[in-house]
C-alpha cells in the first residue's frame, strides 16, 4: 500500500488519486478533509474509504499554511530559457511585489507529465494560488484543471469556461498577413511566404492555423514544401530548417516564424546563403524579445501585450485568493475570461514602412 510519505523515496499520495478512487472531484476531497460541513455522508465515506484504502494522509502544517495564506503564489511555464517565458516571469514577479506576494517559478520542461506536475504535485501545499501557463495540454486534459486552490490559466489555449483565463491572440494570421504584404510577387507566383513551424503544442497549432487562413484571404495557394517543422523552438532549430530549405533550392519571398529565436536563426542561415533581409526574404517573429530590435536588421515581431497578461493575472489570482469578486457583474462562481491584444511592430527585416498597430 503506497504511503504519504516521500523522506524515503516512497511514492507520495495525492489529493488527486484519492479523487479519481473515491470517483469524486479534487475539490470534493478538499471539503472532506476539511469537514466541511455541506459534504453528504455518502461523499464522506466514499472518500474516506479511499483515503484509507490509499493511505493518504493531509499535511496539516501546509493545510494552515493554505488557510492562513503563505503570501506565495506559483508560475508554472515550460522554460525560463525561452524570451518570451523569461519575461512572463519577469514581468509577473513585478506585479505580484506590488501586492505582496512572492513567486516561485516552475519550468515544466515542454512536458506533459511536468505540466500535470505543476497542477498536482506536493508543492501546491505551500503556495495560495497558481498561474499556468501550458503548451503540451490540450482540451482533452480539462480535468487536470480541476484543483483545490486559485487558479488562472494564461496563453492562447482556450480549455473550458471552468477556469479563470487571462487569453493571449492568435497571431498567426496577422504574422502572415504582413509578410505576404510585404513580399514582392513580381517576379513569380512561387514560392511564397515560408512557415517556420514550431514543436506541435496548442499554441504552435493556433499560430499555423493563422497562417494558413491569412495565405487562403490573400488568394495564395497552399503549398507544403514551405512548411517545415523545426522541432524546437530555438536559434539552433531555425538556423537548421532553413538552410535545409535553402539547400533544397527553395527560395521563398518571406519567412513566418512563430517565436524571435526561431526567427533569429532563419535571418543567420539567410545570411550565410548571402541572401538580403528583406530584400530577398522578409522574415516575421513573435514575442517581440529584447533581442530583436538589436538584430541586423531589426526583426518585425509580435508583441503579445505580456505586461497586460502579467497584471492582469496577477491581480485576478489575488482577488481568487482573498474571495473577492474579481468584477461587480461576476458571480463568485463564474470565471473570468480576458483577452489581451496584441500588437505588430514593424521593423527593417520586412519591406513594409516601419509603424505599429493592433490586431
Amino acid at each position: 500500500m503506497p504511503k504519504q510519505n516521500g523522506a524515503n523515496g516512497e511514492h507520495v499520495v495525492t489529493m488527486r488519486e484519492v479523487a479519481k478512487a473515491a470517483g469524486v472531484s479534487i475539490k470534493t476531497v478538499s471539503n472532506v478533509v476539511n469537514d466541511y460541513e455541506f459534504v453528504s455522508q455518502a461523499t464522506r465515506d466514499k472518500v474516506n474509504k479511499a483515503i484509507d484504502e490509499l493511505g493518504y494522509t493531509l499535511n496539516v502544517s501546509a493545510r494552515n499554511l493554505r488557510r492562513g495564506q503563505t503570501g506565495i503564489i506559483g508560475l508554472a511555464i515550460p522554460d525560463l530559457q525561452m524570451p518570451y517565458f523569461a519575461q512572463l516571469s519577469s514581468l509577473v514577479i513585478e506585479e505580484a511585489k506590488k501586492l505582496g506576494l512572492r513567486v516561485i517559478v516552475e519550468p515544466t520542461q515542454y512536458s506533459r507529465e511536468g505540466e500535470i506536475e505543476a497542477l498536482h504535485g506536493s508543492q501546491q501545499t505551500m503556495i495560495d494560488g497558481l498561474i499556468y501557463s501550458p503548451l503540451e495540454l490540450d482540451q482533452d486534459d480539462v480535468d487536470q484543471l480541476d484543483v483545490d486552490y486559485p487558479l488562472v490559466l494564461v496563453g492562447e489555449r482556450i480549455f473550458t469556461d471552468k477556469v479563470d483565463h487571462i487569453a493571449t491572440e492568435n497571431v498567426g494570421r496577422c504574422q502572415a498577413r504582413h509578410v505576404v504584404s510585404a513580399a514582392d510577387r513580381a517576379a513569380s507566383a512561387w514560392p511564397w511566404s515560408a512557415c517556420i513551424r514550431a514543436r506541435r503544442s496548442a499554441s504552435a497549432a493556433l499560430r499555423y492555423q493563422g497562417y494558413l487562413e491569412a495565405l487562403e484571404e490573400a488568394g495564395v495557394e497552399f503549398d507544403e514544401r514551405l512548411v517545415v517543422e523545426s522541432g524546437m523552438w530555438h536559434r539552433s532549430d531555425g538556423v537548421r530548417v532553413m538552410n535545409a530549405l535553402l539547400d533544397s533550392g527553395v527560395v521563398p519571398d518571406g519567412v513566418v516564424a512563430l517565436n524571435d529565436m526561431l526567427a533569429s536563426g532563419v535571418m543567420h542561415a539567410i545570411q550565410m546563403h548571402n541572401l538580403r533581409i528583406p530584400e530577398d526574404i522578409s522574415v516575421i517573429g513573435f514575442d517581440n524579445s529584447d533581442d530583436s530590435q538589436y538584430l541586423s536588421p531589426a526583426l518585425t515581431s509580435i508583441a503579445p501585450g505580456l505586461e497586460a497578461v502579467a497584471r492582469l493575472s496577477v491581480k485576478l489570482l489575488k482577488d481568487r485568493i482573498d474571495g473577492v469578486s474579481p468584477s461587480k457583474d461576476l458571480k463568485p462562481e463564474q470565471k473570468v475570461f480576458r483577452k489581451v491584444s496584441s500588437s505588430l511592430v514593424v521593423r527593417q527585416s520586412t519591406k513594409l514602412p516601419t509603424n505599429s498597430l493592433v490586431v
